[in-house]
C-alpha cells in the first residue's frame, strides 16, 4: 500500500460554503487540502465529505488524520 506524502505538517483552514468536497488523501494534490486527480498514480482515493453549512473548516495537511478529512491533531506528535 502507497503512504501517503506529508502535505505540510499543520492543518488547512479554508472558508468552505455546503456541497461536496474531495479532500487530498496522497498528499500529492497541487491544490490541497482538495483532490486534483494526482492520486491516479497511487492506490490511495480521496475523501468525499458533504457540508451542510459555511464555515471555517480545518483540514489535515499530514495526511495522518484518524477523522479525515478534518483535523485531529496528530500532526502535532509526527517527528
Amino acid at each position: 500500500m502507497t503512504e501517503p506524502v506529508c502535505a505540510q505538517g499543520s492543518p488547512y483552514a479554508v472558508e468552505l460554503a455546503p456541497g461536496d468536497y474531495y479532500w487530498c488523501a496522497c498528499g500529492l494534490s497541487s491544490k490541497q487540502p482538495m483532490c486534483d486527480g494526482s492520486h491516479k498514480s497511487t492506490d490511495i482515493t480521496p475523501v468525499k465529505f458533504t457540508l451542510t453549512k459555511a464555515d471555517t473548516y480545518y483540514l489535515c495537511g499530514c495526511k495522518k488524520t484518524k477523522g479525515a478529512p478534518f483535523c485531529d491533531g496528530t500532526h502535532n506528535s509526527l517527528p
